[in-house]
């Protein structure tokens, strides 16, 4: 099978809303279409690695998901497809994966040193943080193609040109056309870097399906029950079977906020991690986050509604948060920490990425510094449109944010008059 043969292809408009039409007519006609079936994807994933595979936690995921896909997430034609398409290509891949980990088992001796985690909430410049920092050629952070299309592992030589990159480069460039604001909201291209979710996927445990559908009892699921230490395993195998190809760097550049409600699991298996904590305030994360996802929902459902999107974004991310908190004060690596005000990153990046440096104890080139400096001037803050959001919008009161996030709040008050202390 060749990577064209697995593409989750994207309708011009026209199409879309009229297949939609029509997938709706015959669901009123009592048919199911194409429903997800964890045997069937799982005995496809198989024959086309050619590799028979087990994992109970990626089986419990998928079991979880596949049930709250048809229960909660009301996916309309379209949607329907796409995700069928996007289950199969995550179990081709990790098919892939553990076929190449089976034959080289040595892959599994690659050392992953003191990597860098950027977490924090969504919306509190993580995305551009580490779009920056992955310019310094003493990081590598996983790519869009590279989660997407995992095998066979990069080289030196097809890193930067290969026909995985001009697949996942058309498939971001179809969607955008369903999704003209995306890149108002957010950074993303086929070669950029690609957040850990993008890699748990392919253990089914991953906030990227919550992020593309209303899913509430597999959200539940993940936040409260799902193996959040068996899953980072996962993720470190995936690291180490990309760098198995010959692309080494100094240290992974890893991003993501859900890390935020796995801190124990992360320092559990990457006790050397480095993590870089963006703080910005509530009241502007949860309604720019609602107003991304129902976006990106509103694509696979014809049920998202903008405020039910704010309600759940407003009560999952300060569940994130007091839990982050709390393991904070219990795990002794403040050394091993930097926060960052997103007011200080809006207001001076690269002294924000100086600080950075300086506190790890890492050096900045002039050349790395070159590259980010022209990245900000390519890349400049509203440069495809401005995003307007606002919590009116999703229908939440600034007086909920304040007691929702009490804690929270109170820690970001500390920080703030830390640093007008500093």
């Amino acid at each position: 099978m060749t990577i064209e043969d697995n593409p989750i292809a994207v309708p011009n408009p026209n199409a879309f809303r009229a297949a939609n039409a029509v997938g709706r007519w015959i669901e009123r006609c009592g048919f199911k279409l194409l429903e997800p079936d964890r045997r069937r994807l799982l005995a496809k994933a198989a024959k086309a690695a050619g590799h028979p595979y087990a994992n109970s936690a990626m089986i419990e995921g998928l079991d979880r998901l596949i049930a709250s896909i048809k229960t909660d997430a009301q996916l309309n034609l379209f949607g329907k497809f796409a995700f069928k398409r996007l289950l199969q290509r995550a179990a081709d891949g990790r098919f892939r994966v553990e076929k190449a980990i089976a034959q080289n088992p040595q892959i599994l001796d690659e050392p992953i040193r003191e990597p860098v985690f950027i977490i924090g909430m969504p919306r509190s410049g993580t995305t551009i943080l580490q779009a920056m920092l992955n310019l310094d050629a003493a990081h590598r952070s996983p790519l869009c193609w590279e989660c997407m299309l995992p095998h066979p592992a990069p080289t030196p030589a097809d890193y930067r040109d290969n026909e995985r990159i001009d697949t996942v480069r058309k498939e971001f460039d179809g969607l955008l056309k369903l999704v003209p604001d995306f890149r108002k909201m957010h950074y993303i291209e086929a070669d950029s870097p690609q957040e850990c979710f993008g890699v748990t996927l392919m253990n089914f445990t991953s906030f990227q399906f919550v992020a593309q559908a209303y899913l509430r009892s597999y959200s539940e699921w993940f936040l409260e029950a799902a193996d959040q230490t068996e899953n980072l395993r996962w993720h470190r195998r995936f690291l180490q079977f990309l760098q198995s190809g010959g692309l080494r760097s100094e240290r992974w550049l890893l991003k993501s906020p859900v890390h935020l409600m796995r801190l124990k699991a992360l320092y559990a298996v990457y006790p050397d991690a480095r993590i870089i904590v963006t703080h910005r305030h509530p009241a502007q994360v949860v309604p720019s986050l609602a107003s991304l996802l129902s976006t990106v929902r509103s694509v696979f459902s014809d049920h998202e509604t903008m405020e039910r999107s704010g309600r759940e974004q407003l009560h999952l991310w300060a569940r994130c948060f007091d839990r982050f908190l709390e393991d904070r004060k219990h795990i002794d690596r403040q050394g091993q920490m930097v926060d960052v005000l997103f007011d200080d990153f809006a207001a001076d990046q690269m002294g924000v990425v100086r600080r950075i440096y300086d506190q790890f104890g890492w050096q900045l080139d002039a050349a790395s510094a070159g590259r980010m400096e022209a990245f900000l001037r390519r890349e400049p803050k509203d440069r495809h449109g401005k995003h307007e959001y606002s919590l009116d919008r999703i229908g939440v009161r600034p007086a909920e944010v304040e007691t929702r996030y009490r804690g929270y709040l109170e820690f970001l008050n500390g920080l703030t008059e830390a640093r007008g202390l500093a």
